[in-house]
């Protein structure tokens, strides 16, 4: 059973609430960093209406006495189909940041996939997790322009046994998130790029006027990546390569191609290309165009177990949260997370049963009423 963060007014018990009371224990700058989206927040707020433009068709007269949730992600085992979105900069909303966010994904049987810009190292948040030794962790990725860096990085991963690398392919650049721009975000003096200083003493800087991420991606990230650098990085080692951050059903059919073994559809959580189409949107094109060839995986908007079941009903195999455990994490940290993912686990229970579906695979299409354009 997993334990409530005490709080002196209420107890949350869903993830908007956490939300709202995060606001309380994080600093302006850092709950603008963690919550804001591209320009005009368009895909950000579009990602969250998705999910509530798509209705239910519940089944009747099912037994639902006892909901399995239990999957597998690239023959790894979850207890529900779930995984925590790679973050950066954890530890601005509790010391323990990645750690504990490991340790809670890890004690709920879901996966983690950590950020290249982690404020814990690969090897800090391997180590912490050895009791866990089938919990499933990747690493997230982004080719940068030295390229000896990003084999370190790949290197460091797989001898610290992540079970796959996670390449975002939808920041070739950064998005222009005006609220980072006006606070002129830095990362506090007490914390570093974990993984990167370790390596090359590379960090945050700050330019007056500037956000001090933006000046990093513009100096270290490598904007000419195309797919004939899929080959050289699947090279590095024998870690599965899953693709996160495609909308289209060509690009999906591509990295079947190039030799991806999972793809994440995702639009960065609208923090990219403001505009793009919802997730879900895209989830519901590029499902047909895959076939069953690779698995897919979700992301964006996410806040209700009736959402993951929507995805799933969609063709997604899981689906990835992000914002919402970094609001766990700010209210009570390792156990702020895990109770997040109870949250979700039990309205995902609830949902299927009262959708009539008592195994995973009960939940298809026909369980949804898509919106008519």
């Amino acid at each position: 059973m997993t334990v409530v963060p005490n709080s002196d007014r209420f107890q949350p018990i869903n993830l908007f609430e956490y939300e709202k009371l995060a606001k309380e224990h994080l600093s302006q700058m850092t709950l603008d960093y963690y919550s804001s989206g591209a320009w005009d927040e368009i895909t950000l707020r579009d990602n969250r209406a998705a999910f509530e433009r798509v209705k239910l068709r519940p089944r009747i007269l099912v037994d639902v006495s006892n909901c399995n949730l239990t999957t597998s992600i690239l023959g790894q085992p979850l207890q529900l189909p779930l995984l925590i979105a790679p973050m950066a900069f954890q530890c601005l909303a509790h010391p323990d940041g990645e750690v504990a966010t490991a340790l809670a994904a890890a004690s709920a049987g879901v996966g983690m996939v950590l950020s290249t810009m982690a404020t814990k190292s690969i090897e800090e948040v391997a180590t912490t997790c050895d009791k866990f030794p089938n919990s499933l962790r990747w690493f997230q990725l982004y080719i940068h322009k030295d390229r000896e860096l990003t084999r370190a990085l790949v290197e460091k991963a797989y001898k610290a046994g992540y079970k796959a690398l996670c390449l975002t392919v939808d920041a070739p650049v950064l998005g222009q998130r005006e609220r980072d721009r006006r606070n002129e975000f830095a990362l506090t003096p007490d914390l570093h790029l974990a993984n990167l200083a370790t390596i090359s003493g590379l960090d945050i800087s700050h330019e007056k006027g500037e956000s001090g991420l933006f000046t990093y991606f513009a100096q270290q990230l490598n904007p000419a990546v195309t797919w004939r650098d899929l080959e050289w990085l699947e090279s590095l080692s024998p870690l599965p390569l899953v693709l996160k951050g495609i909308l289209r059903p060509d690009d999906a059919v591509r990295a079947v191609e190039y030799g991806a073994k999972a793809i994440v559809v995702s639009n960065h959580g609208g923090r990219q290309l403001d505009g793009a189409i919802a997730s879900l949107d895209a989830l519901a094109e590029i499902v047909p165009a895959v076939d069953g060839k690779i698995e897919i995986l979700l992301d964006g908007g996410i806040r209700r177990g009736t959402d993951i079941l929507k995805a799933l009903a969609l063709g997604a195999k899981a689906v990835l949260i992000g914002r919402p455990i970094l609001w766990g994490l700010a209210v009570g940290g390792q156990i702020g997370v895990s109770h997040v993912i109870s949250l979700l686990q039990d309205e995902l229970n609830l949902g299927m049963a009262l959708s009539g579906c008592a195994k995973l695979q009960d939940i298809d299409p026909s369980l949804l009423a898509l919106p008519r354009f």
